[in-house]
């Protein structure tokens, strides 16, 4: 095993990559205590069984720069194979401003592969390695130096079965014709806009029972203010203050200390004076709102008027559908979707790109009346009309 800890060892190990079809990648990183993602340790795998496998340490190399990485993944060249990538692409995404290219995701390809949904790396190396993993460092400090055999063993290990199955599901999804509908998911991956929150929109990540506009707008003002603290000064927006004390403060909107000090939720970080300020103040803020500014929630699909028959047939549709092709069900189509079709909705993911060609076009064409379903044994089958 080999630990890459300054600048040069890197640009030659990227080197050799660049003249490979794909290398395989992971990181290991913490956030508990932070907003951002702390990065700990790289991984990289070189294709075949005794392909070169490296640890890149950033944390014993701490003069090393990441720039020959980076250029690597600009090396069009060379697939970067990873599972579960969203979090890994998100550190380099705020550290390098950089996105692999070209990029495989081999969770989202067992998905359309029918291996369920949100697969985890452990059970495709059982069923595609055939080979078992060693979990015992999974829920380790990897900031700590230096690493035990056992961390580096479990590291690699990240990356050395990623071969196999980034080679069996590539081939796959050549036989299946079903390349493209992978490329449409990585899409949203390695999107600028899937790693960038606004201050000026976190509120719409928290869930609330009323939609009184004064109650949002000093939901809206109070996740401004937590959203941009925890950003400037790298902490979890927990340790800010959590939802429920956020919807709280909302509540008994207090704009003194003393109010404050009477609140049930807020924790003994969120009472520090500058966060006690900020806090005054926002919800002063929200108090302030002008009507035009304040939130609005989308309700637009609260008022739809279902066809809970049509929405019934849509449902059986999917299951034969998903059955047929081998993929889940809820990768394909949400039951919010399914309520949207049947109540006129034309606005839906499920009829959009590669979900058209598996679910929606027949779904909108028996909505029309187009085909009709009928059932043989435990098979369901589309009727053409």
């Amino acid at each position: 095993m080999r630990t890459i800890t300054t600048t040069e060892e890197l640009a030659a190990f990227c080197a050799a990559a660049k003249t490979k079809p794909y290398v395989t990648i992971d990181t290991e990183f913490l956030r508990e205590r932070t907003y951002w993602s702390k990065l700990c340790l790289i991984q990289m795998a070189l294709p075949g069984a005794d392909g070169d496998a490296v640890l890149v340490d950033p944390i014993e190399g701490t003069g090393m720069a990441l720039d020959p990485l980076y250029d690597l993944f600009r090396h069009e060249q060379t697939v970067k194979v990873f599972h579960a990538a969203r979090q890994d692409l998100e550190i380099f995404f705020v550290e390098g401003g950089v996105f692999p290219k070209p990029l495989f995701d081999t969770q989202i390809a067992a998905m359309v592969c029918g291996f369920g949904e949100q697969v985890g790396y452990e059970t495709l190396v059982k069923k595609i390695a055939r080979e078992n993993l060693d979990k015992t460092s999974r829920f380790t400090d990897w900031s700590r130096r230096p690493l035990t055999t056992a961390q580096a063993d479990y590291a690699l290990a990240d990356v050395t079965h990623l071969r196999v199955i980034y080679e069996f599901l590539s081939g796959q999804l050549a036989k299946s014709g079903r390349e493209h509908w992978v490329l449409e998911e990585l899409a949203i991956l390695t999107d600028p806009a899937t790693y960038t929150v606004h201050p000026d929109d976190a509120w719409e990540r928290i869930k609330t029972r009323t939609n009184s506009g004064r109650f949002l707008a000093i939901v809206k003002a109070l996740a401004r203010f937590r959203e941009d603290y925890a950003q400037k000064n790298n902490v979890p927006r927990s340790r800010v203050m959590k939802d429920d004390a956020l919807l709280e403060l909302a509540s008994t909107r207090p704009t003194t200390q003393e109010e404050l000090g009477r609140s049930r939720l807020l924790l003994r970080e969120g009472r520090k004076p500058e966060i006690a300020d900020g806090i005054i103040a926002a919800v002063k803020a929200g108090l302030e709102m002008g009507p035009g500014d304040m939130p609005k929630p989308d309700t637009s699909r609260e008022h739809l008027q279902v066809n809970p028959a049509l929405a019934d047939l849509l449902r059986v549709l999917l299951k034969a559908k998903s059955e047929g092709l081998g993929v889940a069900s809820k990768l394909i189509a949400s039951s919010g979707d399914l309520d949207a079709i049947a109540a006129g909705e034309r606005d839906v993911d499920a009829l959009k790109g590669w979900r058209a060609e598996a679910f929606g076009n027949d779904a909108l064409s028996l909505c029309r009346g187009e085909i009709a379903l009928s059932a043989k044994g435990s098979e369901v089958r589309v009727v053409r009309l």
